[in-house]
């Protein structure tokens, strides 16, 4: 005896999409597997997956009516597609675009905290060239260069702009605001920023990027 999964046209087409929403779903699983396991390139893994989520996009828009979530759709076929919904739902983009976009974020903030760190530098060591030697004036340009110079991870912790800033500051803090560096303290403290300045420059080259 033959078992009808509908009564008419447009609750056949209905199950035909379930039908094709199942297939996509497990067969962005497999993708997604795939490609962790390195068995397809990542030029094939995004073409493949860009297909699939596009096709998903269109059917998921025609059945939002009839499937208003589709981590439900996937509890109810019981479906174990941890990868397939997060590729599909929460991301909307293939994994190796995801990777270029947190790149790009990660390469554009390093660049900036690199600038920041110069600009902190050439300030700090420029102020000293003005005579601005009182503690009040000396003290949060060495706060901001030590910040700016923690905030870039390229840099080892024991690196000599840090360690040299971090005995500055800490000399600094215990005279009083107005106190002034003497001469000698002066050409000192200049003497090291000059000479960690060159030190941060000769670190980024090596640093990858």
């Amino acid at each position: 005896m033959e078992v009808k999964l509908w009564n008419d046209k447009r609750e056949r087409e209905m199950y035909e999409n379930f039908a094709e929403l199942y297939a996509i779903i497990k067969a962005t699983e497999k993708l997604e597997k795939a490609y962790v396991r390195d068995i397809i390139s990542s030029s094939e893994y995004e073409m493949e997956c860009q297909k699939l989520i596009a096709h998903f996009k269109t059917l998921a828009s025609s059945l939002k009516d009839t499937v208003p979530s589709i981590e439900r759709f996937a509890d109810t076929y019981k479906m174990d597609c941890p990868a397939a919904i997060n590729r599909l739902v929460t991301s909307g983009v293939p994994a190796t675009v995801e990777h270029r976009a947190a790149a790009a974020v990660s390469s554009t903030t390093s660049a900036s905290i690199v600038a920041e760190c110069v600009q902190n530098f050439i300030t700090a060591m420029d102020s000293l060239k003005l005579n601005m030697v009182a503690v009040d004036q000396v003290h949060p340009l060495l706060s901001d260069l030590s910040a700016s110079l923690n905030k870039l991870s390229i840099l080892p912790p024991d690196f000599e702009g840090k360690t040299k800033m971090k005995e500055w500051i800490l000399r600094l803090s215990k005279m009083g605001a107005a106190d002034e560096l003497t001469e000698q303290q002066a050409r000192q403290l200049h003497f090291d920023l000059e000479s960690s300045y060159n030190s941060f420059m000769a670190a980024l080259p090596s640093a990858g990027t």
